[in-house]
């Protein structure tokens, strides 16, 4: 399947994404580049949506089912290029490796989604049952699964394929991720007279103390729920002999399967109103934080940071066809789950739409200084996504 002249196009396609920069809300000169590799691809179309998120479609000659390839286009920005060892936008390839930013997370799965699409559709000459969607998709580092709404109302899948990095095993979920911010409110005064004033960073410290406490549930396959300070600031800041009439305090929660956004604050919201009877200047809430972006189509993207988990059975028959096709290709991956937050918050979360993950490199390249991907799993990559689709749409 993968001949030494298809090996080359893979590779040539992942520099041009490479070389081309596109921190969130900055995607659209990589869609342009993705246009023109679905144009030269054998895509029958494709379309840009008000967010910049860019879906193409290849139709086989039956009806059947519509499978969804997902790739976010957006990286984290580059602090210090100072600190690479080769340029983090040349795309350069040292000992089997490409480096720069986005290599592993994600424009090498992108592209490698976009070759093993077009070379399955190229060799049964799209005499398959279905229908075949490949997104690069806006703002993912941002927002987990925000623009894939847009992507799944449009296309409503029958199945995602996730294309994050899982060192080319088979992922069949994920835990999910809130940001939570507490809030407490007191009266302002002169530091020389702090008993005139309620101090709100004292009555945060009660907060945070009784959440410190909290219990929460583990699952045996997704591991423990998280519940991490973050961050906390007062206000006015600088607050120059002034007590603080406010202070916010952000958590990181990890979320298990079955957890909603009630059942997340549930808990601090008992403890704040437990607070509120032992003491009468006692004021707080609880809420999760809210998001907005712009995109680079002049759209505003905007929000709530409450992105679920999901899990499927390994017996579930996407699970399984996928899986049997991988072993088929010589691929053999371990079936776990990852680590982070994707868009299949979205997919499988939200939408209930069945969904795996498979994409090259290790998880841990993520943002990181000397991020690479090696070229051995990359090629693994693009011929997992041809077996996924060869082992499904059959």
């Amino acid at each position: 399947m993968l001949s030494e002249e298809r090996k080359s196009e893979v590779i040539e396609l992942c520099k041009k994404l490479i070389r081309t920069r596109s921190y969130s809300g900055q995607e659209e000169n990589v869609a342009n580049v993705i246009k023109v590799a679905f144009n030269n691809m054998g895509f029958d179309d494709f379309f840009i949506d008000d967010y910049g998120n860019i879906i193409g479609h290849i139709k086989g000659k039956e009806k059947g089912k519509s499978i969804l390839f997902d790739g976010h286009m957006d990286t984290v920005p580059v602090v210090d290029e100072s600190e690479w060892t080769y340029p983090p936008f040349a795309a350069q390839i040292h000992d089997g490796k490409m480096y720069g930013r986005g290599t592993s997370d994600m424009k090498g799965a992108l592209c490698a989604m976009i070759c093993g699409v077009s070379y399955f559709a190229k060799d049964v000459k799209k005499k398959f049952k279905g229908d075949i969607y490949v997104a690069g998709v806006v703002h993912e580092e941002c927002f987990e699964g925000v623009a894939s709404r847009k992507i799944s109302a449009k296309v409503n899948p029958d199945y995602v394929v996730i294309g994050e990095a899982s060192n080319c095993n088979l992922k069949i979920g994920q835990r999910g991720r809130a940001e939570i911010l507490v809030e407490t409110f007191g009266k302002s005064a002169h530091s020389a007279n702090p008993e005139k004033g309620i101090n709100a960073v004292y009555k945060m410290n009660k907060l945070i103390e009784a959440i410190r406490k909290l219990k929460l549930s583990s699952h045996d396959f997704l591991g423990d729920g998280i519940l991490e300070l973050t961050d906390i600031k007062s206000s006015p800041y600088p607050g120059a002999s002034v007590v603080p009439d406010y202070c916010r305090a952000t958590f990181d929660r990890r979320l298990l399967v079955g957890e909603t956004r009630k059942s997340v604050l549930k808990p601090i919201q008992n403890i704040i109103t437990e607070l509120e009877k032992q003491d009468e200047n006692f004021k707080a809430k609880v809420s999760f934080s809210r998001g907005k972006e712009m995109c680079y189509t002049g759209v505003e993207i905007e929000g709530e940071r409450f992105f679920p988990a999901w899990l499927y059975d390994r017996k579930d028959e996407f699970v399984k066809k996928s899986y049997d096709g991988l072993v088929k290709a010589g691929i053999n991956p371990e079936i776990t789950h990852y680590s982070f937050c994707t868009n299949g918050s979205h997919y499988a979360g939200e939408a209930g739409i069945k969904a795996i993950g498979f994409g090259p490199s290790k998880e841990n390249l993520a943002h990181t200084v000397n991020e690479y991907i090696e070229i051995s799993q990359f090629e693994k990559a693009v011929e997992g996504y041809y077996s996924i689709l060869k082992a499904v749409l059959s």
